[in-house]
């Protein structure tokens, strides 16, 4: 029973130690998400239009992801 009661005294400064990491991260938080959104565009537009290419609707693909990079950013500007 004295282990587990030990075990738990390191959880307050582990709480805090996670709260003090939060406010640091959180101003951080918008360029990361940007960074990961932009990335998953490449990865996902790497992966398609050499794809479309040799099935030859290449230029189809490529307009629709443009279209759709418009529709989301204005979504995105239109709705906050």
């Amino acid at each position: 029973m004295r282990y587990g009661q030990l075990s738990g005294m390191v959880e307050p400064l582990a709480g805090l130690f996670g709260a003090f990491a939060v406010v640091l991260a959180e101003p951080l938080l918008p360029y990361a998400l940007a960074f990961a959104a932009g990335a998953m565009v490449y990865v996902v537009m790497d992966d398609i239009i050499p794809e479309a290419q040799i099935s030859g609707n290449g230029k189809l693909a490529s307009w629709t992801s443009i279209l759709g990079f418009v529709v989301m950013m204005s979504l995105d500007v239109g709705l906050g």
